[in-house]
């Protein structure tokens, strides 16, 4: 039984300024690795808003679904994108996301110490720690 296997927040410019596994899938991957990823995500995600048949103003990628993972994506009015990538069986990824959001909106950016754009270090320890929880409720509940 797996859960929410990792999250990434990628900047309105495509860089990563967060991701955790929390389950190990992936074999050795590097944070170059990791850095390429988002940049990639963020290139599809804009082709695939502006390809859109249906309307002018696309949302993007919202969901991938393969057999082993599900990849959700929700991006914010000012650009970055919230991404969870987890177990396809995982309900309400959406909602996480959301919540996620929220953690980013009170604990990263009301730090007075946080540079705007810039990765998520160790000064937003708040939004670390209830990130960690938020994931761990999930997964144990599994």
């Amino acid at each position: 039984k797996m859960g929410i296997i990792s999250v990434y927040i990628i900047n309105k410019a495509g860089g990563l300024i967060y991701q955790k596994d929390f389950m190990t899938l992936y074999a050795n991957l590097t944070s170059n690795d990791y850095l390429r990823m988002a940049g990639i995500f963020h290139g599809v995600y804009a082709i695939a808003s502006k390809l859109s048949p249906v309307s002018l103003k696309s949302s993007g990628i919202l969901e991938l679904e393969a057999d082993t993972i599900k990849l959700r994506c929700f991006q914010s009015v000012t650009g970055t994108k919230f991404i969870v990538i987890a177990d396809p069986k995982q309900q309400n990824l959406e909602g996480f996301l959301s919540e996620v959001y929220e953690l980013y909106s009170d604990y990263v950016l009301k730090n007075p110490f946080y540079e705007l754009e810039q990765p998520i270090h160790n000064n937003c320890e708040k939004f670390h720690y209830n990130m960690d929880l938020k994931v761990e409720a999930i997964n144990t509940k599994i």
